[in-house]
């Protein structure tokens, strides 16, 4: 539990290879199943204060207990804190998540307290941003705005991962 965002929900992992990347968390890790997009519905996006809403990224979720595993391939060259980071040689954990129903007062708070918008965004599921505040590869804090839609959706993955058998590992439509 982090004191100042709230509950550690989710770790986003950056890849070059989002199918591969799935394949080795089933098949070496065990961990599924996988709810897949190729291109994540984004409604709007900006980058260090600039719009872009040209972003196509394919975006896979998976739980292992209650925390969520994100998988993030970028498919194209819009500038993002995603690809800042594959460019600088990394793959890997990017950042982790949190989801709180307070969204507002705790962007308020960081904000208040030094912290920068890197990258920021709204889905039908609801916002989220990213804080520019990384001390190391991997630190990046995201927050997501707890709204229902999003709620049900994380759920319904959560849900599915318990007691998994193995079967029908990537799921091309989300829960809920």
């Amino acid at each position: 539990m982090s004191r100042f965002f709230g509950e550690f929900r989710q770790v986003g992992v950056v890849v070059r290879d989002i199918e591969a990347a799935m394949k080795h968390w089933v098949e070496v890790c065990g961990v599924g199943p996988w709810f897949y997009t190729d291109r994540l519905a984004v409604t709007e996006f900006s980058y260090r204060g600039q719009r872009h809403d040209d972003v196509h990224l394919s975006i896979a979720l998976a739980n292992s207990g209650d925390v969520q595993v994100e998988l993030i391939q970028q498919r194209c060259d819009t500038p993002t804190m995603y690809r800042d980071f594959l460019r600088a040689g990394h793959e890997g954990m990017q950042h982790w998540s949190s989801w709180p129903a307070d969204y507002d007062a705790r962007l308020a708070w960081a904000l208040a307290r030094g912290y920068t918008i890197g990258q920021q965004g709204d889905s039908a599921r609801g916002r989220f941003v990213y804080l520019w505040n990384e001390g190391h590869p991997g630190t990046v804090i995201e927050m997501a705005d707890l709204t229902p839609a999003r709620d049900r959706i994380f759920r319904g993955i959560r849900e599915a991962a318990q007691g998994w058998d193995g079967r029908d590992p990537v799921r091309l439509t989300w829960p809920g």
